[in-house]
């Protein structure tokens, strides 16, 4: 289930974006980035949470019709499990008036192949 980011999970989103190559082993950074999930107005953090929360995914708003995926991150135990195509999926409903772009080609490709999986397939003659 996806829940919104609360400052008493702060530990928890920073060990999970600290898997994200760009905020990789810099606590400054890191600091930074959920300083600005929970300060900006626009930049949405949510956390996959099953019995534990096992993934991150975030989203800035740019205008009214562009939501940014910037952030897809699962614990490593956890990963290859469909945790992160159901975040990205879960994302796409929330964000559902908004066209989802992302600010990496490793994003934009994740998010591609979660979505290409659902698209209608059409029955073979």
């Amino acid at each position: 289930m996806l829940i919104r980011y609360k400052k008493n999970l702060e530990k928890i989103a920073m060990g999970l974006l600290s898997f994200m190559p760009d905020e990789k082993k810099d606590i400054k950074k890191l600091q930074q980035t959920v300083k600005e999930y929970e300060t900006n107005d626009n930049w949405h953090l949510h956390l996959w949470k099953e019995e534990d929360v096992l993934g991150a995914i975030g989203v800035r708003i740019e205008d009214e019709f562009n939501a940014v995926i910037q952030h897809v991150s699962v614990n490593p135990s956890h990963r290859n499990s469909g945790i992160g195509k159901k975040m990205v999926n879960e994302i796409k409903h929330i964000y559902q008036n908004k066209y989802a772009v992302s600010t990496t080609d490793e994003i934009e490709e994740f998010y591609n192949k979660c979505t290409e999986a659902e698209e209608p397939t059409t029955p073979a003659e």
